[in-house]
């Protein structure tokens, strides 16, 4: 059985240069036109990082929920493989979770959560969440590069623990990552749910492939170009 720690593993292994995600950012806001691109080291440093906070602030560890509120983004990557490397399960359904932690672009999401918050700021070069954050609340962009860049958990999830839980399914660790027919691939991924973007992520990079996605509105001739450019398989 392979599991998301499993498939990060790989991708260092294979080729820790390669670039895994690519986002394009086509939204109406500060973050328009951006191109973010991380190669598997890179995904790393960021995922550690994120695993570090979550086992070290906030003891998430097998059994604890991680709702994240977030699009379907890089940042929203690193912070479901940080979930999955604790052990945690990552939650991305608004009703029906009580969650321990909740990951959000929304300061008053993370005020009224009932429980203790990340606020995370979606620009890539954003060293501040650039608003007063609540007290209680990590501020992503200020606090999360204080954590380690390597990470060890402290406990590891069972194979019928729950990995994710979306659209009301939960899904156990064991039939988490199911690798794309595809094979070794860059697929291009236009704006789509943040569940049915993380199966992707994982789907791709367990067969050694990679993600090109695109955020927001943009005309389907740049998406074609786009997937040239990038020598992705899609739009």
């Amino acid at each position: 059985m392979t599991r998301p720690a499993d498939v990060l593993r790989q991708m260092l292994r294979s080729d820790s240069a390669k670039p895994r995600i690519t986002t394009y950012d086509d939204t109406d806001g500060p973050t328009r036109g951006e191109r973010i691109e991380l190669s598997a080291r890179v995904l790393d440093n960021w995922v550690s990082k994120a695993a570090n906070a979550l086992q070290d602030e906030f003891d998430v560890a097998p059994g604890s929920v991680v709702r994240l509120d977030l699009p379907p983004h890089w940042r929203t990557a690193y912070w479901a493989l940080a979930t999955w490397s604790v052990g945690g399960t990552v939650s991305v359904d608004a009703d029906g979770s009580d969650p321990d932690v909740l990951v959000t672009t929304d300061p008053a999401a993370a005020v009224t959560a009932g429980c203790p918050g990340v606020l995370v700021t979606l620009a890539g070069l954003a060293r501040s969440a650039g608003l007063a954050v609540p007290s209680g609340v990590m501020d992503e962009a200020k606090e999360l590069s204080t954590h380690g860049d390597q990470f060890v958990a402290w406990e590891e999830p069972a194979d019928d623990d729950v990995a994710l839980v979306a659209g009301g399914e939960r899904t156990a660790y064991a039939d988490l990552v199911v690798p794309h027919a595809g094979g070794a691939e860059r697929r291009h991924l236009t704006t789509t749910s943040t569940a049915d973007f993380l199966r992707a992520c994982l789907a791709l990079w367990a067969a050694d492939g990679s993600v090109v996605l695109s955020r927001g509105e943009a005309p389907a001739d740049v998406l074609v170009e786009r997937s040239r450019t990038e020598g992705a398989v899609g739009p």
